[in-house]
């Protein structure tokens, strides 16, 4: 089974590219974005258009409401199903999107963590609200090599990863070296769509002003109103936050399009290293000509055709 990666940093041209695949190679796309998962979530993750829909089939999108909690382990075991489907109707599986670790999950497996444990995950939930920064120094005591990795920040992953140290009684990022992603699955082409750093700033800030001008503000409000408040997992995507300081006469939106042009950049920064890692991934610069990248797109169907 043959099937095509096409990720990069955020607003790098890898949804465009893909598009242009899939009409070349008669190609599907799935969604490997971690938060286009989530219905009513539109504008702030910029999925594709309706009409981009109707040009080319897209799946995996849409399919979590933003109060279901959503991860990779789920989005391997939606995505891998996904991929076989595409695949045996003679499509060509293009998984598109930013999220690294949803990639690498479904393309070499993940080590079997234990299951969430809802009074323990309550517990440590009430302990970072009250002294903030609690998940972070419990991550760096009793798991440094993963705690190095995750931004202090990023409060999912910081706690799953205290989950798992404190339910397995072992790091997780142990855990995971020793499981080294060792589940391949299929054979495919890894692009990374990268323009460099100073394109991307300019289609940065770009991507935010339009995500203010179609409406982002408005869509915070409607989310609001439907019980989807600022405290969810999935309202800490870049951009609710920001919008949601317009929303609540914190700011005004040229201050937040600042602030999201800010948030942007760093996550696009963490996007790259996380991309680096990808030892067997071609770069690509979305101004070479399509047809250069076409054909090395020919080259690895040509490669593996018996892979089917």
């Amino acid at each position: 089974m043959r099937w095509l990666i096409v990720a990069g940093p955020t607003a790098s041209g890898k949804s465009s590219l893909a598009l242009d695949l899939a009409e070349r190679f008669g190609g599907e796309i799935i969604n490997a974005d971690s938060r286009q998962v989530y219905r009513h979530l539109d504008i702030g993750t910029a999925k594709p258009s309706a009409e981009d829909r109707r040009r080319i089939p897209h799946h995996l999108f849409d399919v979590a409401d933003p109060s279901e909690r959503f991860d990779a382990a789920r989005y391997r075991d939606l995505a891998r199903p996904l991929v076989r489907q595409v695949a045996s109707h003679g499509k060509l599986p293009i998984v598109v999107g930013g999220t690294g670790l949803y990639i690498r999950a479904l393309a070499r497996g993940l080590f079997a963590a234990p299951p969430t444990r809802t009074t323990l995950r309550a517990a440590l939930s009430r302990l970072e609200e009250r002294t903030p920064g609690t998940l972070a120094r419990w991550n760096h005591r009793l798991d440094p090599s993963l705690s190095a990795r995750v931004h202090a920040n990023d409060r999912v992953r910081q706690l799953r990863a205290l989950e798992v140290t404190l339910l397995s009684g072992e790091a997780m990022s142990t855990q995971q070296r020793r499981h080294g992603f060792g589940d391949p699955f299929g054979e495919f082409l890894y692009l990374i769509v990268d323009p460099g750093v100073q394109a991307l700033k300019h289609l940065i800030r770009l991507r935010s002003a339009r995500l203010f001008a179609s409406g982002l503000v408005a869509e915070v409000r409607s989310l609001w109103k439907r019980g989807y408040g600022p405290d969810l997992p999935a309202m800490h995507s870049i951009g609710y936050p920001e919008a949601a300081r317009v929303v609540s006469g914190e700011w005004s939106e040229e201050q937040a399009l600042e602030a999201l042009v800010r948030a942007t950049e760093r996550f696009a920064k963490r996007q790259r290293t996380w991309f680096r890692a990808e030892a067997k991934a071609v770069w690509i610069d979305p101004r070479s000509d399509a047809d250069f990248v076409a054909e090395r797109v020919r080259c690895f169907l040509a490669t593996h055709a018996a892979a089917l």
